[in-house]
């Protein structure tokens, strides 16, 4: 393959190359537009007497060889004609409605809708790694939350930002349409691993005793969840053929969710790991009994209004309980009994922090949490790990005080 170089201004130079005839019969070329570092005043080269000393030609001649050697590799990639909104907007239609869950595509849309306000006019080449820092930077002024809390966007949440704008625009690089991406050479903000938040076994003896004078709905799913672990959704999609009350166990096969442009519905565990049968307390299941008749109680009251979902947890009607509905009883409940303030999904690290603390393995544990992998268990539940830990080693210690105890005895004796 053949280059030249065209002199487009004191940095720039459009790099040529032939690329043989196209499919109409006409030469077909590839073109670049480079900036060098060394510039030259000439206009053009045409009877520069300095040419062949030229700096900033040289320079250019550089670039073109290695121009020439990406397209012939097949490395070169056309420049993209699609701006980031067009892109975007492709992007969703192709590969996020197809791939990703309703309520991941949905949080997916909130965060790009910010990140198409600051770069959606540009062009995917030209979004830069300056562009990314600036946008980083505006993500932390006052006002850009969005739900008119005060405060600004925490660092998870712009890390967050970081994350989707990268899987986007590395869906661009497996598309052909960018060679790189920008989003790689910008370090997102860090993160500070936050502890879980959970009780321990002394507030959950005083949760459970407060619950003695709640609703039996709403104390069935606190009681449900710190047994199993279960996530909120879990716990909203189990149906009455679910519960097993001969063998004491709780299948989860699906979740119930909430959008605004969809209501309440209903769709597969999160991951295969996520479908699973849990063993649950005789005295858990007692309840359930309970909570059974008296639901068929409610069924006879609604009469014709009554809707047969079969879920355990339903409005007076039959229908699929709202997902909020329970984590804001559940805050109301708190506060009206002076309890320490948890979100109702702490519950789940509640159930999971209690039985590493009773010894049981990691690996029974992150199988009743529906985790893909023990290390993410590891991971989150770090901190009750080391309390374990630290429990064996004050165990250790006391086996091996005790022991050199007796031998210094026994020397005084002999």
């Amino acid at each position: 393959m053949k280059g030249s170089l065209e002199k487009r201004g004191k940095n720039s130079w459009r790099l040529v190359v032939s690329c043989g005839l196209g499919p109409d019969g006409k030469q077909a070329k590839k073109t670049k537009t480079v900036r060098v570092s060394t510039a030259c005043e000439q206009e053009s080269c045409k009877g520069c007497g300095k040419l062949n000393r030229c700096r900033a030609r040289k320079e250019a001649e550089k670039l073109l060889a290695e121009f020439v050697v990406e397209i012939e590799k097949g490395l070169y990639i056309e420049p993209s004609h699609l701006t980031f909104a067009e892109f975007v907007k492709k992007w969703i239609q192709d590969y996020g409605e197809p791939n990703l869950a309703p309520k991941t595509l949905h949080r997916y849309k909130e965060i790009l809708s910010r990140a198409l306000q600051a770069m959606g006019h540009l062009k995917l080449e030209q979004i830069k790694p300056m562009h990314l820092v600036e946008f980083y930077r505006n993500l932390r002024e006052e006002g850009v939350r969005g739900d008119r809390k005060p405060g600004k966007l925490s660092d998870s949440t712009v890390q967050y930002h970081h994350r989707v704008i990268s899987s986007v625009l590395n869906t661009a690089i497996k598309w052909e349409l960018i060679p790189s991406n920008p989003v790689s050479k910008v370090d997102p903000p860090k993160v500070n691993k936050k502890q879980v938040s959970c009780y321990d076994k002394e507030q959950v003896a005083t949760l459970l005793a407060t619950l003695e004078g709640e609703p039996l709905k709403y104390r069935i799913m606190v009681v449900l969840a710190l047994a199993t672990g279960l996530r909120r959704g879990e716990l909203l999609g189990l149906e009455w053929k679910d519960v097993n009350f001969e063998n004491n166990v709780i299948e989860v096969r699906q979740t119930s969710q909430y959008l605004p442009e969809r209501g309440t519905f209903t769709k597969e565990p999160k991951t295969e790991e996520s479908a699973r049968v849990i063993a649950v307390p005789a005295s858990v299941m007692e309840l359930l009994r309970q909570h059974k008749a008296e639901q068929a109680q409610e069924k006879l009251k609604a009469g014709d209004f009554w809707h047969d979902t079969n879920r355990l947890f339903t409005t007076w009607d039959g229908r699929p309980m709202h997902p909020d509905t329970i984590s804001k009883w559940f805050s109301k409940f708190l506060r009206k009994h002076g309890l320490p303030p948890i979100y109702f999904h702490a519950l789940r690290h509640t159930s999971a922090t209690l039985l590493i603390a009773e010894g049981i393995s990691l690996k029974n544990v992150s199988t009743r949490l529906g985790h893909t992998d023990i290390s993410t268990t590891g991971n989150i539940y770090a901190h009750a790990l080391r309390s374990v830990d630290q429990e064996a080693a004050e165990k250790l210690d006391n086996i091996l005080s005790k022991s050199g105890t007796r031998k210094k005895s026994k020397r005084k004796n002999g």
